[in-house]
């Protein structure tokens, strides 16, 4: 059965099927060979799989970041942190990371944060003179922090898959999420020392109290979201559910630049795209069951650690596995597929799911800036009318700082669990 899945995988990817299709005809092909399970089985798992409350949290986020994306709220979230750090060297490049990161925390998708930011900032970086190939890579880079900072799409696809705490992987993705964009900031103002790149705005009190007055409604969304899911007010669902009814009346009836109209599109574009996620997430759970089914995973960790006797060559080898899969497939599925088989593995090696959760965000955040899976470049080149090519070369350099702070992360697991332990405690 080992065998057929790989070749049958193998093969099927590399004909192009889709991924979800992938997953289930090798299902069905194991039980017809294999087993002598009736077949209807794989519609109980398929319906099974779905349902769970916490998963209408992914359409509910998606529908939010739909909305932000249209309306306003971006812009005042930009014009906020360019009156904090425009002043500094590279501060305009500086305010459009710190922008990603508060968009990344009200939104929980990465192309959104590309969209909603990368349309206002990389043509304004190019404007005040800052390198093309600087901005492009920088705001797309930035951008993937949209899954690493709670909320957060794939985490939540995570907690499904391998049943831990949304909460508490919420939790632990904030560090992590803030010490990547401090090392972007960091590369950032270093860069335009190096440059000489002029300063676009002038230290000013008044102008960051100004800003943060007509940005409050945006400012104040992420403490709803997060603070309600932490202080036990509303569950993650309840608080996307939420993050939807406060940017509609937000972008319609005070900033006013998202319009009824645009309500139609809007539940269109995110049903279409929940419904892809959900159906990889059916098809990769009906395909766990069998594996699990047939012990798969026990027999695979008897292999792991006869030939890794250590946890750290395990999580590298891990690391080195997602780099290269995600030259070849989606990292979301690669994570829905692989985490759930290396569950007893983590077990063994006493590695907390917590930690390894994180470090599998991740992994999927450098997935989608690599080439030819990366969404984020797709979404970088639609958005700006650039090449793909050029896209990806402006993301290279970047990737070298993405690639130290997944290191840090990977072999200091204080940097993803302190917070969540020291808040429960």
């Amino acid at each position: 059965m080992i065998l057929f899945i790989c070749v049958s995988f193998t093969l099927l990817l590399f004909l192009g099927m889709p991924i979800a299709v992938i997953l289930g005809v090798t299902t069905l092909g194991c039980l017809v060979f294999f087993t002598s399970t009736p077949l209807h089985i794989i519609t109980q798992q398929l319906f099974n799989a779905l349902d769970n409350f916490i998963l209408l949290a992914i359409p509910f986020f998606i529908l939010a970041g739909s909305i932000m994306t249209r309306g306003s709220i971006a812009k005042k979230l930009i014009a906020f942190v360019n009156a904090l750090v425009g002043w500094f060297p590279g501060g305009l490049a500086m305010a459009g990371v710190l922008a990603c990161i508060f968009f990344a925390a009200i939104s929980g998708s990465s192309p959104a944060t590309v969209v909603a930011i990368g349309s206002i900032m990389i043509p304004a970086l190019i404007k005040a003179g800052y390198d093309e190939k600087f901005s492009l890579g920088l705001i797309t880079v930035s951008g993937s922090l949209g899954i690493v900072i709670p909320p957060s799409i794939p985490m939540i696809l995570y907690c499904l898959v391998m049943n831990v705490s949304v909460s508490k992987i919420f939790m632990a993705g904030i560090i992590p999420g803030l010490l990547t964009g401090a090392a972007l900031m960091a590369y950032t103002f270093f860069a335009a020392k190096k440059n000489n790149w002029r300063i676009t705005g002038k230290a000013s009190a008044s102008k960051v109290l100004r800003t943060a007055k007509e940005g409050i409604w945006a400012l104040i969304l992420p403490v709803i979201v997060l603070g309600g899911i932490y202080s036990g007010i509303f569950t993650p669902t309840e608080a996307a559910a939420v993050s939807v009814i406060y940017a509609l009346v937000i972008e319609l009836f005070v900033y006013k630049e998202f319009k009824f109209s645009q309500i139609t599109d809007v539940c269109r574009e995110g049903a279409v795209l929940s419904a892809c996620l959900l159906f990889i997430l059916s098809c990769a759970m009906t395909f766990i069951w069998l594996l699990t089914a047939e012990q798969i995973p026990q027999q695979l960790a008897d292999i792991i650690i006869q030939h890794i006797d250590s946890p750290w060559i395990f999580l590298l080898t891990v690391n080195i596995l997602f780099l290269i899969l995600g030259c070849f497939m989606d990292d979301v599925s690669a994570m829905l597929i692989l985490a759930p088989i290396f569950l007893e593995t983590l077990t063994r090696y006493g590695i907390d799911l917590i930690h390894f959760g994180v470090v599998m965000v991740l992994n999927i955040q450098m997935g989608m800036l690599t080439p030819p899976f990366g969404l984020n470049l797709f979404v970088a080149s639609g958005i700006t009318k650039q090449p793909l090519v050029k896209i990806a070369r402006g993301v290279a350099p970047f990737l070298v700082i993405m690639l130290i702070c997944l290191m840090l992360v990977t072999y200091i697991p204080w940097l993803s669990l302190a917070l969540p332990k020291w808040l429960l405690n």
